[in-house]
């Protein structure tokens, strides 16, 4: 046999065996790992406009807010003049429905914030 036959051989020989991979639950490709979720553990995602996004985790018996950007966490606590009102001094998250949103600092960063249902 010549060398390219050999090596036609081999490659339908793998390409055969390939099917029988997957009935032993063994991929070659795969990392063994699932992918977890994006969402912080005992977290609320809220979408809002402009595709923006972020998390609260209510802690403290409802009095503090932690705010969970992608790069750092910020605490919120309770404000005294409204049940749905947490601020840090600089920030403040308002919550109301569909119609949340988040002034970080002078800027409303995000508006039409709505709670996202886990399913």
């Amino acid at each position: 046999m010549t060398k390219k036959l050999n090596q036609w051989i081999i490659v339908a020989v793998l390409i055969a065996m390939q099917p029988s991979c997957s009935s032993f639950g063994y991929n070659p490709f795969s990392t063994g790992v699932n992918e977890q979720s994006r969402t912080p553990q005992n977290a609320i995602a809220y979408a809002c406009d402009e595709g923006k996004q972020f998390y609260v985790r209510m802690q403290n018996n409802g009095n503090d807010a932690w705010l969970i950007y992608p790069d750092h966490e910020v605490n919120l606590t309770k404000s005294t003049d409204n049940s749905n009102r947490f601020t840090s001094g600089v920030i403040t998250l308002l919550i109301n429905g569909d119609a949340t949103t988040l002034n970080d600092g002078e800027k409303v960063a995000y508006t039409g914030c709505k709670a996202q249902v886990k399913k």
